[in-house]
């Protein structure tokens, strides 16, 4: 679900555009992280960023988890046999190029003022803002 608003609508404590605010939320590799963070503490003004904000932290959040499991599995299973921890990488990358793709799509969207709700995440976000 997106909801508009145009430019991200009003002013924010951050002293960037509530649409470059949002869109840097999503910037790969923890400069979203750290921004995110940053911004859920500091931004009081903009919903809009605030909502960016938080559905960052938690897509951040669930990455990490995610890949940390991942790690673990691989190392396990190269353990086991050094050709079984193999077989996890091409995985891997695929994933990464999926959340690669996925933080671009994010981006976009914050850019052009949208709201966009990832279907689980997104929901949980709101309910913070």
């Amino acid at each position: 679900m997106a909801t508009s608003t145009p430019g991200g609508g009003g002013q924010t404590n951050l002293g960037v555009a509530p649409n470059v605010a949002g869109l840097l939320c999503y910037v790969p590799c923890c400069v979203g992280l750290v921004f995110a963070i940053v911004a859920a503490i500091v931004e009081k003004q903009s919903r809009f960023v605030r909502f960016h904000a938080f559905q960052s932290l938690l897509l951040h959040g669930g990455i990490l988890v995610f890949l940390i499991g991942l790690g673990v599995a691989g190392m396990v299973l190269s353990a086991v046999s050094g050709f079984l921890g193999l077989i996890l990488f091409p995985l891997q990358v695929l994933i990464g190029l999926a959340l690669l793709g996925l933080a671009i799509l994010l981006m976009i969207k914050a850019n052009a003022g949208e709201e966009y709700e990832l279907p689980v995440i997104g929901k949980m976000a709101r309910q913070w803002v």
